[in-house]
């Protein structure tokens, strides 16, 4: 930051910094820029608004991806946050050049039978260390399609610890319908779905996949209704990253 002369302040009125995404609580933007070593960057900035404590939404992203680093589960790298005297945040992640969102990767016709135990390896991971996502939906797993066991999951503002018993089941529940109604959007089979499922099961040793998908599926209804109210709301919400 310092050789692009960026300072705190800078983040907000840097003309440099280019917003592709703008919503109540938080701009997303993109940073492009060389530096004195002729090594080209692109950071990924969130920025986020004075009040309601909003600022501290930085702090907690940045917390949520030093806890899937110390747990080994693989996620992108943070290059700074801050936050600034008038309660404004920042976040700085670095490009996840080569590797793309899984459920784009999947719209190309990408084959999921590649996808499907990475996946349920990555989440059985996520959930084995304690931690749960509650926004694991497809967009936020990046996928090397060169080498798709090769998955980070993005996007941690919202992780925290899994709670104990029997809250512990609820949080675990959620997660795991954000992903089957994201596989159900793309019209992936039941029967590869379900297999996935017991895979995750099977990587837990704490579920039985039967009785669980029963709940996943409930939950998952609930989740396209609101989903269906929200990009009504918002309707510029799920747009990608720009290239």
């Amino acid at each position: 930051m310092r050789e692009l002369g960026l300072d705190g302040e800078g983040i907000f009125s840097d003309s440099r910094i280019v917003p592709w995404r703008k919503l109540p609580d938080r701009e997303n933007c993109t940073l492009d820029a060389k530096l004195a070593n002729g090594r080209a960057i692109r950071w990924h900035i969130k920025r986020f608004p004075a009040g309601n404590d909003a600022g501290s939404a930085a702090k907690r992203e940045a917390e949520g991806i030093e806890a899937l680093n110390r747990h080994g589960v693989p996620t992108v790298g943070m290059v700074g946050w801050g936050r600034l005297a008038d309660g404004r945040g920042f976040l700085i992640v670095e490009d996840l050049g080569g590797y793309q969102p899984a459920d784009k990767l999947l719209e190309r016709g990408f084959d999921f039978d590649r996808l499907m135990l990475p996946l349920a390896d990555l989440v059985a991971r996520l959930h084995n260390h304690g931690l749960h996502h509650r926004d694991l939906y497809l967009c936020h797993f990046f996928v090397n399609p060169d080498q798709p066991a090769d998955i980070r999951l993005i996007d941690a503002a919202r992780v925290r610890p899994l709670p104990r018993w029997p809250l512990r089941r609820r949080w675990v529940v959620k997660d795991l319908a954000q992903l089957w109604y994201s596989l159900c959007q793309l019209q992936i089979p039941e029967q590869k779905v379900r297999a996935l499922f017991q895979h995750y099961a099977d990587k837990t040793g704490r579920y039985h996949a039967g009785r669980l998908v029963g709940s996943v599926i409930r939950k998952s209804a609930r989740i396209a209704r609101h989903d269906v109210n929200l990009r009504r709301r918002q309707p510029g919400r799920n747009i990608s990253i720009p290239h």
